[in-house]
Formats: C-alpha cells, structure tokens, sequence
C-alpha cells in the first residue's frame, strides 16, 4: 500500500514526487511510455516565463510567478543548466504598443519585477540582430531559459534517490474506490494507494474519468518547432516573443541552453492526441514569423524540426482541485507550465496536508543531485583526470555533441536509468547533433544491450513499437 500514487513522470509529476519526498511517505510514480518526460515535456519552449502574460488572478499568474523566482536554486539543487537570458516581446505598430503596455500593467499587478518599457534604441542595442522594424519592446529580466526533460529527469531521480518507486510501461486502465483509498490498474498489474495525484497532461481528463470525475476535459494544441545548429546559437542573447493572442504566447526565437537557436511553436488545436507530426505549412509560418522578428534567419543551419503537443484544459485556468477525497487533479498545466512546476508542487503538498495526510519530514532528505558529468565542458586538467579515473571518459561516441561512453553508461546507471536510445539522448545529448545519431546510434545500442543484458535487435528508439535494428541482413534470405 502506497500513501502517494503520482500517475505521470513529465516536470509536473516529477517536482510533486521531489517535493513529497521530503517526508516520510511510500511514493510511486506511474507513467505510461517507456521512460519519463515522454510527453509535453521532452518537447516545448523550454523557457521559463517571468508571469506578465498570465491573468490577473489566476492560478497560471499566482503559480507562475512564485515558480520563477524559485527555478533559479531549484536548478541549483537538481545539477541542472539555468540561465536568466531574460525575454522581450516586440512591437512594429500601435497595435502592438497597446498591447504591450497591458502585458506590462498586467505584469505589474502580478507581481513581476524589473519589467520595463524599451525604445527602438534601447531595443536594438540589447539585440542588435532584431529587424528594424521593431519599434519597441516589454523588457522582462527575470525571463529565462533551462532544459525541460533534463528538468524532469532530475527531479525524478532525486525523489527515487530518497525512496520514491518508478514504474513505466504503466498505463492506467481502471480506477477503483477502496476502503484505504483506491486501486490503481494496468493491463497486468494493480497497485494500491491511500491517495493519487493525477499529472497525465494530455491524458489528465481520461484519468480523471475513470475515478468518476468529468467535470473538464483536455484538448491537445500542437506546436512545431525548427532547432539550429550551434553556430547560430549566438543570434540573439533573449527570448523574443510577439505580442501574444488568445492561442498563447506565439512564435519565438531563443537560445537554449546548450547553445542551439530555437524557433517556434506554431499553436493548432487538433483532436489527436498522439499525432506529433510537423507539417510543411506550420515550419513555414516558422520561419516567415522568425523573418518579421529578425533582419536574418539562417533557417539554412536548421538540424531537425518537432512537434510537441500542449494540454489545453476547459477551464482556461490550471486545473488543480480535489475532485473526492484522495484524488487530486493536476491537469490542463499547459504554459506556462514549466515555469510554475515548483510552485505547482508545493501546492499540492499543501493540499494533501490540508486533506489530512501525515507528513513527517526525513531525517536524511537527500535535497541535491550532482550535475550530470559533461566532458565537453571540462578543462584538459579536468579531462586527463576523469580519463584517469575512469578510461570510458576518453572514449567518444557521439562526435557531434563530443559525448563519451563515460557519460552514456552514467545515464544507464543513474536514476531514472535510461533504457533506450531517447532516454540516452535526454539524459547526454547524444545524438542531438548535426548527423542526428547518423554515426553514433551503433555503439550507443551496443552499449545499452551489453549494460542491460539484452540482444542487440531488442534495444529501441522509445519502447514498444520502435524497434531500430528488426534482423540480420547477411545470411537473411529474404534480402
């Protein structure tokens, strides 16, 4: 018997099972795919919003703003990359100045500090690249950017390294009311569980139904993206945003944090909710709104495109709210999203104290996770050191991204361990270069199957259907 079942491993179910995980409870986190951050979380804009955006009032302006001044010492904690770039949202005409000016009062009103009004000149000496066409701009510094998966990834290795359980491949086919609290099924298990927190994003609603709440509902809203190659990295130092419309923030053009230049996304409600394909059409919308936004896009450099899928709750609010007792909804946590999740979280560890739950905190909380190891990023010294104490950091396996097979069986034995090739790529960004795993895919399938015990043929891309390697061509009669 669990105290805490959380039914989805993206960032918002991940920082619940780290925070909870302060005390002394029996956690287990259920998730669907074959490895966390599987869903809005492995693809969106991966930025941090400073809280001008949301409504006044609301959960997503309450939440996102509490959460942005915590991410900072968060990351910190976690070992993962932040960087305050700070954001600008740019105007061409008076249309746009009205509106700006009500993000900056809207901001004002939610408690966002430093935001400020720009000229044309001050503008184009903060971002030289900008087009001349932007007259001016709503100066946010607290805006800033981090690396959502490698969010989740940590978050949940950290609430597993003080006792949390991990079960993938879980999904959650029926709900039942017990006398302790509930029983949670899949196809071949059950689990049982005095309450759940239900984090399944796009699939919130569905989860909901089956302990007999539908009192909202999820629809997905599918945004593409255009990744650039490193050497554009630099084009522009902020996140630029336009002025937003009631299908969200809209197309952007930012950094990351491991130096790519990001562009999008597009925002189409749609009906599927596995359908992750990108169109010609939305990457060209892409590109011509990142033409408006720049004197010169070098869409030539791009290495890869994707389509992430965000979770639009009916209410227009985030939905957080216990519908019976035991059973707490966390759902329609669309942007901002990732900004708010360790505030979300925290909201929930109080709604589970105010339900009457016992939380005594751990003695021993472990409250911090080392950096993951990057060679690429140490010094020689650093380097000849690590390749004497470990001759597996001297091997590189991923030219593009310069990533060893040191750092590759680190996320093979690190929790949550990887057990695929995208779990290898979240984890050390093998394969996130400009051959895309054209040339390292081999031995990183070779290294999984050797560290997992497993044929060569039975190592995956994400799981289930998705195989890489179906068979031998030599000797195969029927190639």
């Amino acid at each position: 018997m669990y105290d805490v079942v959380i039914i989805g491993a993206g960032v918002i179910g991940g920082m619940i099972a780290r925070a909870l995980s302060r005390y002394d409870l029996k956690i287990c986190v259920l998730e669907k795919e074959n490895d966390v951050a599987m869903g809005s979380t492995k693809a969106n804009s991966a930025i941090i919003h400073a809280g001008f955006d949301a409504p006044v009032g609301s959960l997503k302006a309450k939440l996102n703003v509490q959460g942005s001044q915590m991410m900072e010492s968060v990351c910190k904690e976690l070992g993962v990359k932040y960087i305050r770039n700070g954001s600008l949202v740019v105007g061409f005409n008076d249309t746009d100045l009205k509106t700006i000016l009500d993000l900056y009062n809207r901001g004002k009103k939610n408690g966002v500090n430093g935001l400020k009004i720009l000229n044309s000149e001050e503008l184009h000496e903060l971002e030289p690249a900008l087009s001349r066409s932007a007259h001016f701009a709503l100066y946010a510094p607290t805006g800033a950017i981090v690396c959502p998966y490698g969010l989740a990834v940590a978050a949940i290795g950290n609430a597993m390294d003080n006792g949390a359980e991990l079960k993938c491949n879980y999904n959650v086919k029926s709900i039942t009311k017990t006398d302790l609290g509930f029983e949670v099924s899949s196809y071949t298990e059950k689990v049982s569980t005095k309450y759940i927190i239900n984090c399944a994003g796009l699939f919130a609603d569905e989860v909901s139904a089956l302990a007999n709440d539908s009192s909202f509902t999820i629809r997905p809203r599918k945004g593409e993206y255009i990744l650039l190659d490193k050497e554009c990295g630099k084009t522009v130092t902020h996140t630029i945003f336009g002025p937003p419309s009631s299908m969200g923030k809209g197309i952007l053009v930012s950094p990351t944090v491991d130096g790519n230049l990001l562009l999008g996304p597009t925002s189409v409600d749609f009906n599927e909710k596995d359908n992750k394909d990108t169109t010609q059409v939305g990457l060209s919308s892409i590109q011509s709104k990142a033409c408006e936004y720049l004197a010169t896009v070098p869409t030539g450099k791009n290495i890869t495109s994707f389509c992430g899928l965000r979770a639009v709750g009916s209410t227009g609010d985030f939905i957080i709210e216990s519908p019976q007792k035991g059973f707490i909804n966390v759902a329609g946590i669309e942007s901002p999203g990732l900004s708010a999740s360790p505030a979300i979280a925290e909201y929930v560890v109080d709604m589970l104290k105010d339900s009457g739950i016992v939380m005594h905190k751990k003695k021993k909380y472990i409250s911090t996770r080392p950096s993951a190891t990057r060679f690429r990023d140490a010094s020689l010294e650093e380097k000849n050191k690590m390749i004497s104490d470990n001759p597996a950091y001297g091997k590189i396996v991923c030219r593009c991204e310069k990533i060893t097979e040191g750092e590759i069986l680190d996320a093979l034995r690190t929790n949550p361990k990887a057990t695929d090739l995208d779990g290898i790529k979240r984890r050390t960004r093998a394969q996130m270069g400009r051959c895309q795993g054209g040339f390292c895919t081999p031995y990183i399938i070779e290294l999984i199957a050797r560290e997992n015990g497993i044929s060569f043929e039975s190592v995956t891309k994400f799981g289930a259907n998705s195989a890489v390697i179906t068979g031998k061509t030599k000797g195969n009669p029927n190639l």
